[in-house]
């Protein structure tokens, strides 16, 4: 690999976190040795790149760096073509044909010898048609909710056909196979809950903010997942242990 390469894709490696990385994570990425990122990191700062940081604790790009329009790899358009395929598969209707969009920009910029990689790609993601499951509400008022952290009235059913009346604060979004699941707080159960995007048979935006930061809660989501995923786990070596004795 060329410096001049590498340089490019450190910062790359640098841009696409939020938290200092550490010497030897960018080293192990780069495959290089600890001190060429050392060297590496002092030539962008001689070079007027904003990066803060130093060896032993870990490097941050700061917030508003950016470079000028970088040309694809044929990894990374295959990258943009795949995701792309699978979105407009299994995303609302507006978000899909957002996913068919940026295809269409990626290709106006791209060199003509490279431009068939994206549009007669031979990489694919599985349709479900079929099988995928309908909505009967508008999932793109989901996704504006969970950007601008307002809270969400729906009618939920629950897989037993139930039905129930909620406020939520949606905080993500998970796409599965056939299926979406809305990852937020109930203020019925006080506490998190997942609904899926089919069983919400109504529902209304409000204007009221959710009183939380929106990455705060995700945190408190994601730590509360991993303390169950520990519990199952000693669950299942207990039972396991106990069949074999």
């Amino acid at each position: 690999m060329q410096r001049a390469e590498r340089l490019l894709d450190l910062i790359q490696g640098l841009r696409r976190r939020r938290r200092p990385v550490t010497a030897e994570t960018l080293a192990s990425e780069l495959d290089v040795s600890v001190r060429t990122v050392y060297r590496d990191i002092a030539a962008l700062l001689r070079q007027g790149v904003p990066v803060r940081g130093e060896a032993g604790i870990g490097y941050v790009l700061d917030a508003g760096f950016d470079l000028p329009p970088l040309m694809f790899s044929p990894d990374e358009i295959e990258a943009v073509l795949v995701g792309m395929r699978w979105l407009s598969e299994r995303a609302d209707p507006t978000l899909a044909r957002a996913a068919e969009d940026v295809v269409s920009k990626v290709a106006a910029v791209l060199p003509a010898h490279l431009r068939p990689i994206l549009l007669d790609g031979a990489l694919f993601a599985p349709a479900y048609c079929k099988d995928m499951v309908v909505d009967q509400v508008d999932v793109a008022a989901v996704r504006a909710a969970i950007r601008n952290g307002r809270k969400l009235e729906i009618s939920y059913r629950d897989e037993a056909g139930k039905s129930s009346s909620r406020v939520i604060w949606p905080i993500g979004l998970t796409f599965f196979e056939r299926v979406r699941m809305v990852i937020a707080w109930c203020e019925l159960r006080q506490a998190f809950r997942h609904f899926r995007t089919d069983r919400i048979a109504e529902l209304t935006a409000r204007e009221e903010r959710y009183p939380a930061r929106r990455a705060d809660l995700f945190r408190r989501w994601q730590k509360e997942e991993q303390e169950v995923a520990a519990r199952r786990a000693l669950e299942q070596q207990a039972a396991l242990a106990a069949s074999v004795q």
